[in-house]
């Protein structure tokens, strides 16, 4: 059973940084591209960031280009995104998700294209 479990959320002011972390069990980690996607209250979920098995190719989603950065740990099965600059606007609930394929297809960003789903930690940004 696939499980995918985040950590690091919390309530920041804005400019600040945060650091999620997401940690996989019953998969074979470093066979599975993993990404993050995030809801705020009545929007759709938004995908912000791929990350390809070796962790040498990311994408992001223009609105957080140059502020988050994803990275992975494969002898730790965890992916994470340092956040930093962040803003109001950045406010939601993020979840880590995982692919069954190794590498981050152009459809990435849609939520249908994951294959498993964290059950997401809260981020808050104040002004």
């Amino acid at each position: 059973q696939v499980q995918l479990m985040e950590s690091g959320g919390g309530s920041v002011q804005a400019g600040g940084s945060l650091r999620l972390s997401c940690t996989a069990s019953g998969l074979a980690f470093d066979d599975y591209a993993m990404g993050w996607f995030r809801q705020a209250p009545g929007k759709e979920r938004e995908g912000i960031s791929c990350l390809g098995w070796s962790g040498s190719v990311t994408h992001y989603v223009d609105s957080v280009k140059g502020r988050f950065t994803i990275s992975r740990d494969n002898a730790k099965n965890t992916v994470y995104l340092q956040m930093d600059s962040l803003k109001p606007e950045d406010t939601a609930m993020y979840y880590c998700a995982a692919y069954e394929e190794s590498a981050c297809y152009v459809t990435w960003s849609d939520p249908p294209r994951v294959d498993h789903w964290g059950q997401g930690t809260q981020v808050t940004v104040s002004s």
